[in-house]
């Protein structure tokens, strides 16, 4: 089988988590810069076999696009011209920087080490990733 890679795209950095090649546990891979982000996938794509991406689709509490879509979506328009055989799905990422820093918290991690953001992105991207696994099991 091939690895599912989850993409957490901010307009500065962008989180990315992905899955063994079982496709079983989510795990956090890195947080790069958002401008390096397709140059990253070459060479991870290069070097991994991927089966699908996943994108956060950021959304308001009612379910309307939240202000950062358009700038992911110019992302997603971006990704798919340099990858177009690869297979994407966007997923919904409300609340997940929330659950990412209570993750810290919960994990014991000092308030210093609790301010790193991109910590927190790339955490955010696992969260996405195990979500989506999860739905997959039922």
């Amino acid at each position: 089988m091939a690895r599912i890679l989850c993409i957490d795209y901010g307009q500065k950095r962008t989180g990315i988590a992905v899955t063994d090649e079982m496709q079983i546990i989510a795990s956090g891979l890195t947080t790069i810069p958002s401008a390096t982000a397709i140059d990253f996938l070459k060479d991870y794509f290069s070097k991994e076999k991927v089966e699908l991406v996943l994108i956060g689709e950021p959304k308001q509490m009612n379910g309307e696009p939240s202000q950062s879509a358009s700038i992911i979506k110019g992302f997603v328009t971006h990704f798919t011209n340099h990858f177009p055989d690869m297979k994407v799905l966007r997923v919904d990422e409300r609340f997940t920087s929330k659950m990412a820093f209570q993750t810290m918290i919960d994990s014991g991690l000092k308030k210093k080490q609790r301010q790193n953001k991109a910590l927190i992105d790339e955490i955010s991207a696992t969260i996405m990733l195990q979500d989506y696994l999860s739905s997959k099991m039922f």
